[in-house]
């Protein structure tokens, strides 16, 4: 159980919920229940009968965070998912402040700027309830938000700048943007180009920012440049940049195939001038710091994924179990309820190699290795899941009205966006000492 000043914390996120002696037990790998626009009938998937306190990293107290979370879900994003998904945009501003007064937006972070505290289990438990959104988007830039543009702020920021950018970002009252990617550096972090040379107390940036999620909402960008000369993993740092500094053009709003609703911008910065003060932490570490972040984005996205892939599943079974062909329902063949046994026991190997890995982070250690793994497999299992279930729908799936067609196009990113699959597979194999040496030309 939480000690108490955790628990003086709490039941701003909590509100009136049971204490957790009185919580109906929850099943994680559990009971799913899905409704699809298809139809409003609801379907349970169920692959394990235990409670929530037998699994190796939740308690009542993360059953309670959820279920908190899953009412603000219900009630505040779920209904108005369509109409954002339409518009291509959701009121970032008006959902994120919705979810500061909750405390979701800083579940981990410090509670002397607002956050909860907790360790990093209850921001999986959290990534987890937020895949019941039905789009990937807003998930993904509730992300960005807590798990990508934040933690090397609340982990070496200054007072000052923990003060004027992580406090309103836990509260709602700011939106973050992470800038890292760019025309020719996205998965290759090494080889960005943007530059924030030092004049006087400031620094002057110039260059570029690309794919940059909630850009076009953001009120600051935790921004990767390089500050000085040396050797490219030694020579940049972490910048927070208010969006309204003069010389800071939101470009373009980039269009997509999926993560509709969820605005992604180029970025560029013509002689924009910040303090040296807004440098998070050690000038020449962002490189170092930025390797950090990816640790927790890394983990954040796979456990996002693991929620909708059995929302999909459960749909599919529904769909499948009602329409007819040849006399049965397409359930019945065998080639159709295997599969869905076979993506069903990915899903739980993914879960699985998730709470090992975050069981180890939470306890100190360095888990690139494990979190690659977990980014990995959540992407591949993400295309191959929504790609079979799709299928299965026949011309339904290939249709817009239908949640599997939009999960197929939302979560294609997932092996592209963090850090490409080709990239996990890179630090997986220098990992297991398999990846070959580049040898310096002469």
């Amino acid at each position: 159980m939480l000690g108490g000043k955790l628990l003086r914390v709490l039941p701003r996120c909590l509100g009136k919920l049971s204490s957790p002696q009185s919580v109906t037990p929850f099943l994680v790998t559990s009971q799913q229940t899905v409704t699809s626009k298809h139809n409003s009938r609801s379907v349970h998937t169920t692959t394990g009968s235990w409670d929530l306190e037998e699994e190796s990293i939740f308690t009542g107290d993360h059953e309670q965070l959820r279920n908190s979370l899953k009412k603000i879900i219900d009630t505040e994003i779920n209904p108005f998912v369509d109409a954002w998904e339409d518009q291509y945009s959701f009121p970032a501003h008006t959902v994120f402040k919705t979810l500061g007064k909750s405390g979701f937006l800083g579940v981990t972070k410090p509670t002397e700027y607002g956050g909860l505290g907790l360790d990093y289990s209850y921001s999986v438990a959290v990534a987890e309830e937020l895949g019941s959104i039905r789009c990937g988007g807003i998930p993904m830039a509730i992300g960005v938000q807590t798990d990508m543009a934040t933690p090397a702020l609340a982990r070496f920021g200054s007072h000052e700048l923990k003060e004027q950018f992580l406090q309103p970002s836990i509260s709602g009252d700011m939106v973050a943007c992470l800038g890292v990617s760019e025309t020719g550096a996205g998965s290759d972090v090494a080889s960005i180009q943007t530059t924030a040379k030092s004049d006087g107390d400031d620094l002057i940036i110039n260059g570029g920012k690309m794919w940059t999620t909630n850009g076009m909402q953001a009120d600051w960008m935790c921004c990767l440049a390089i500050t000085e000369d040396g050797p490219s993993h030694s020579n940049k740092s972490l910048i927070c940049v208010p969006m309204d500094t003069p010389g800071v053009v939101r470009s373009k709003k980039i269009e997509k195939i999926g993560m509709n609703c969820s605005d992604t911008a180029q970025i560029f910065f013509e002689d924009v001038r910040v303090p040296k003060s807004f440098v998070i932490g050690e000038m020449g570490k962002g490189f170092t710091y930025q390797m950090l972040q990816f640790q927790e984005e890394r983990l954040f996205g796979a456990a996002g994924t693991v929620k909708p892939l059995e929302i999909a599943i459960g749909a599919t079974i529904e769909y499948t179990r009602e329409r007819k062909i040849f006399g049965k329902s397409i359930l019945d063949n065998q080639v159709v309820h295997f599969r869905l046994a076979e993506l069903q026991t990915e899903i739980e190997a993914l879960r699985s190699l998730l709470y090992r890995a975050t069981g180890l982070y939470i306890k100190g250690h360095d888990v690139t290795n494990l979190a690659s793994m977990c980014k990995l497999k959540a992407g591949r299992l993400g295309r191959e899941v929504c790609d079979a279930c799709l299928q299965y729908w026949g011309g339904m799936g290939y249709t817009k009205e239908t949640i599997i067609s939009r999960y197929f196009r939302d979560f294609r990113l997932l092996s592209i966006g963090g850090g490409a699959d080709e990239v996990m597979l890179s630090i997986i194999s220098k990992y297991m000492g398999t990846l070959p040496r580049i040898h310096p030309k002469k």
